[in-house]
């Protein structure tokens, strides 16, 4: 019987041992999670220590293919004049920007004012009609305490007689005209917080550019790159200047010393003349509408033409006369201009 009983006894509870054996295998299944996650990002850090290696060994490659034009006496003068043209390119790219940057804040200006002043317009209105009603229900509240005042000085004056017959008459009135003095009062009240909370109204917020804007800004911007690019098309400089933008030192031999010195003069010349123009805007307006005149989009919510459809140049000289020639400026990104263009 002993030995039966033993057998149905309720199991004993876990042992320390057995505790610590239990606390042992999660740490360990935690170490081998840690371990697992040091050596992925061990992996990562090895890619990101190759791919720097690999893009300091193509600095160094460009630095010593660099080095040796530059000692090579049939090549420095390449080299100073590709990077003059290259300067050409940034510096047009640069202005650009600058134009496109100041256009989209001024008609974001102007957009804003407007919406401002129609807000603020149709506040006004609103401000006026509540101190109209203000103002007639504080004199109707005032007609009121007057007629309040003579009845009540009808009702002191009543001898005793008159009070008897009238005096319940003049006191119902005194009643009625309390509580339409109360009701006026309250209704002013509203009116009074009405006003403090349309007076205390944010402005609403801008909206950004329209479609129509953004497009009326690209025609701009185009405009704009014809200008740069009709002034450096002599002696094609503005298409060696986009070459250089493209290619690396060295792709291009501009020939000899005396050749790249006039590249180089012709450059500062036509960059000096440039910056000396500031009658060219009613130019830019007449371009900008035979840009428009032409542009087509893909679809009725794209602000940016297709590029085939703004392919014609118009240069334009003081007297109004239009010459038309074939020049794609935006399939080709001359300067940059399809980042700078309005989205």
């Amino acid at each position: 019987m002993t030995s039966l009983t033993g057998l149905f006894k309720p199991q004993t509870e876990e042992t320390p041992d057995n505790d610590k054996l239990v606390d042992l295998f999660r740490n360990r299944a935690e170490l081998k999670k840690e371990f697992a996650a040091l050596r992925t990002e061990k992996y990562q850090l090895q890619d990101r220590i190759k791919q720097h290696e690999g893009a300091t060994a193509r600095v160094q490659q460009k630095m010593d293919h660099l080095e040796s034009l530059l000692l090579d006496r049939d090549w420095v003068h390449n080299v100073v004049a590709f990077y003059q043209l290259r300067r050409l390119a940034a510096h047009c790219s640069a202005k650009l920007t600058r134009f496109s940057e100041q256009l989209k804040q001024q008609r974001e200006q102007r957009i804003q004012s407007k919406a401002m002043s129609e807000w603020n317009a149709q506040r006004d209105v609103q401000v006026a009609e509540i101190e109209r009603l203000i103002n007639e229900r504080r004199l109707k509240t005032q007609l009121l305490e007057d007629q309040l005042q003579s009845v009540r000085h009808k009702f002191l004056t009543l001898n005793g007689v008159a009070k008897m017959f009238r005096g319940r008459n003049l006191e119902e009135e005194i009643d009625g005209i309390v509580r339409q003095i109360e009701l006026s009062q309250a209704k002013e009240t509203d009116l009074l917080s009405t006003l403090e909370n349309i007076q205390n109204e944010a402005p609403p917020d801008h909206q950004g550019l329209d479609d129509a804007t953004k497009r009326s800004i690209n025609f701009m911007i185009l405009a704009f790159v014809q200008q740069l690019y009709l002034h450096f098309e002599d002696d094609n400089l503005a298409a060696m200047a986009k070459e250089a933008s493209e290619k690396s030192v060295g792709a291009i031999n501009y020939g000899t010393k005396y050749e790249c010195d006039e590249i180089i003069e012709r450059i500062e010349k036509r960059w000096d003349s440039l910056e000396s123009v500031t009658d060219f805007a009613d130019i830019m307006q007449t371009r900008s509408k035979l840009i428009a005149d032409h542009a087509r989009f893909r679809s009725d919510t794209d602000v940016v033409p297709v590029s085939s459809t703004v392919a014609t140049l118009y240069a334009i000289d003081a007297n109004g006369l239009v010459r038309e020639k074939d020049a794609n400026l935006l399939g080709d990104n001359y300067f940059g201009v399809a980042k700078a263009l309005s989205r």
